[in-house]
């Protein structure tokens, strides 16, 4: 099985750290995701963004997802982390580094990883906007 990184990041995220922690021996590629807080949402400006987490479960869904995918796809090692707490205007949310062989399958996993992330990961998100506070289902 290849390597598995899963980081905590109430404060932040230092994807540059973490993708520096991915062993990456016999891999052509490394295929990133950053996601990122949007300063707006439909014309409304965003003040930040509330990430509430089931934290005891969090790590061992996003290790079962990276399992999945490196059965999967082939795929030599993954990296992920995503924030909880408040995250402002421009500042990582989520991150996931895929090392593989060859891109194609590193561009898959990653796509795979971030759809399932939203769809499994015990994760809620609030937007505090100039309009108001709302919960938003998923995490879009």
């Amino acid at each position: 099985m290849g390597q598995i990184l899963i980081e905590d990041a109430p404060e932040c995220l230092d994807s540059d750290t973490l993708r520096s922690k991915l062993k990456v021996e016999g891999c052509g590629s490394i295929v990133s995701f950053l996601g990122l807080t949007r300063g707006s949402d439909n014309g409304v400006a965003v003040h930040h963004l509330e990430f509430d987490a089931w934290a005891e479960r969090l790590p061992s869904v996003l290790h079962d997802l990276a399992a999945q995918a490196i059965e999967r796809f082939g795929v030599g090692g993954i990296a992920m982390s995503h924030r909880t707490g408040v995250v402002l205007p421009g500042e990582d949310i989520v991150c996931i580094h895929v090392a593989s062989p060859h891109r194609k399958e590193g561009f898959e996993a990653c796509s795979w990883l971030i759809d399932e992330l939203k769809a499994q990961a015990p994760l809620w998100k609030k937007e505090v906007r100039a309009d108001g506070t709302h919960w938003k289902e998923g995490l879009g």
